[in-house]
């Protein structure tokens, strides 16, 4: 990026001294090398303005550019596009930017420290968590990373939902199956939970409460049995998100809520700005006067309140406690959901842009190219923490992550697994532990590595070599298309674009040789490349191992 704010000043500078302001500058990347390294568009932008032809503004801007760095190789001028070719000497600044700047090496301070909460995972503590809890918890974690990469400070929160009759229908589950368990006759709610962990926490509520939970009144055993169970349940969460290398700064219940009258505060609020009506003897929220496609029910007719509404305080909570930027990460079955809870975020008065709804697709699992819709041990959706036990935390989390959010997940377990370069995140990490090895045999040969911080990188004149320094230069400017476009696959794939570029060059280039200047030229360049690897390995969550 470097260089991009390079060409970018060069055309400002030629735009001010013409007294011509207020004007963006926008300089990207070329994709065809025929038309150079970068190139901008500013000259259409002009036209207008300046009532020129595009390429008559491009010529003359072109003119007038001056390179003090002596970066600049030619201009072309193609159409009304300015085209701009670099020399190789000017990539080398990029290397000394890295080796400078290490792990801050495409940080940005935008945030600037501005409170922002990214609520993701959620499950409800009915059940463990499955595959689809995975995605989410991926995509959720790591744009909270890349929330503190920019300067954000970022609060993590799990939402318990530990109200409604989900947790009634556990408690009734689980003490059947504590019945079957003592050889007695039990039947399961039509709508009670099934799944074998069922009969895991029964078995140990008979041990924590022996038979005197049979001597509680009904209402006492099931209140005992919800509680246990909720717990049970929520700690073999915590236990495999902390297995997926995921933690929570909170993890806030709904009931709490309750406890605090939130869900009437939230209700006093929207009474009183005129958003609610009666009908049929239940309150009414006018959210189609927000752009949503019906109105919505807050309280229904025998008085209880909806979810809805719970969700509407919940988010008031959320503002009280001061984020100036909130994220929900919701799975596909959500997507409805969208524009009610905009309409009840501007309904209590805040602004609907800082909420943000990010909808992520289904995962579907594949095993050598067949489809795995049950889990071999249980007959059972296949659960998170299987899948961890099987491929591991870091292609479980790289693999959730490569594809577009708003795009279904294919999951091929035996790819994940397998140690080749057909496995993304194998070849990437791979690349880094081929840097690590490189500094290990040059230490193993009493190589002085500090000379590289001060090496003559002139040597580096290979175009191998150039393709790795424009692809490093590309990482600050990458990770701002992730950040604004909330899209963590062109991470990887950028990471998966830099392994390759490197793996060639370690395979076609000698790196430890008799030629000094050239040997500890290219170990800065491994240096810059094995950092930048890395920084994109922490953002992602996934490990950056030495060896493999």
């Amino acid at each position: 990026m470097i260089l991009k704010q390079y060409i970018e000043d060069r055309v400002l500078d030629v735009l001010i001294k013409s007294d011509i302001n207020n004007i963006e500058v926008v300089v990207d990347r070329t994709q065809n090398p025929e038309f150079g390294h970068y190139t901008t568009s500013t000259p259409f932008n002009l036209s207008k303005i300046l009532k020129k032809s595009p390429y008559d503004i491009a010529r003359e801007i072109a003119e007038k550019i001056q390179d003090p760095l002596a970066l600049i190789d030619k201009i072309e001028i193609k159409g009304g596009f300015i085209n701009f070719f670099l020399n190789t000497d000017a990539f080398h600044l990029v290397v000394e930017d890295i080796l400078e700047k290490k792990e801050r090496y495409g940080r940005f301070n935008e945030g600037q420290g501005k409170k922002v909460q990214v609520e993701f995972v959620s499950a409800n503590p009915s059940g463990p968590l499955h595959v689809g809890n995975g995605r989410g918890g991926a995509l959720g974690d790591v744009l909270a990373n890349i929330f503190e990469w920019f300067g954000y400070n970022v609060e993590r929160e799990f939402y318990v939902n530990d109200m409604g009759n989900q947790m009634n229908l556990l408690a009734l589950s689980v003490e059947a199956r504590m019945r079957e368990l003592l050889g007695e006759d039990f039947e399961i709610p039509q709508e009670g939970y099934h799944g074998e962990y069922v009969k895991d926490i029964a078995r140990s509520a008979l041990e924590k409460f022996g038979n005197g939970i049979w001597n509680l009144s009904e209402e006492e055993r099931l209140k005992e049995l919800k509680e246990f169970a909720e717990e049970t349940i929520l700690s073999w969460q915590r236990e495999d998100l902390a297995l997926f290398g995921i933690r929570f700064d909170c993890w806030y219940r709904e009931s709490t809520l309750h406890k605090n009258n939130t869900l009437g505060e939230a209700l006093e609020i929207l009474k009183s700005k005129g958003y609610t009506y009666e009908r049929d003897g239940a309150i009414w929220f006018a959210s189609t006067r927000f752009g949503d496609e019906k109105d919505r029910v807050l309280v229904k007719s025998d008085g209880s309140s909806t979810y809805f509404l719970a969700d509407i305080a919940y988010h008031l909570d959320k503002y009280k406690r001061g984020f100036s930027h909130i994220i929900d990460i919701w799975g596909a079955d959500h997507y409805g959901y969208v524009a009610r809870m905009k309409a009840s975020v501007e309904a209590l008065g805040y602004d609907p842009d800082t909420f943000e709804p990010i909808i992520y697709q289904i995962v579907h699992l594949f095993r050598g190219g067949s489809a795995v819709r049950m889990s071999k041990r249980t007959g059972e959706m296949v659960s998170l923490r299987e899948l961890l036990d099987e491929v591991g935390k870091d292609a479980a989390r790289y693999f959730f992550v490569m594809r577009d959010p708003n795009s279904q997940l294919d999951f091929d377990i035996e790819l994940a697994k397998s140690q080749s370069i057909n496995n993304p995140v194998y070849y990437v990490q791979y690349a880094f532990a081929r840097c690590c090895s490189l500094f290990k045999q040059a230490e193993l040969k009493g190589i002085d590595i500090g000379r590289i911080d001060h090496c003559d990188l002139s040597c580096l004149q290979d175009p191998l070599e150039r393709d790795i320094m424009m692809i490093l230069e590309d990482f600050p400017d990458m990770l701002k298309n992730v950040f604004y476009n909330r899209a963590p696959h062109r991470l990887t794939a950028y990471l998966e674009s830099l392994a390759k570029g490197f793996h060639s060059f370690y395979n076609s280039l000698r790196i430890i040789q008799e030629n000094e200047d050239l040997m500890y030229a290219r170990m800065a360049l491994v240096s810059a490349t094995r950092q930048v690897i890395k920084n994109g390995l922490d953002i992602l969550g996934v490990s950056a191992p030495e060896k493999m």
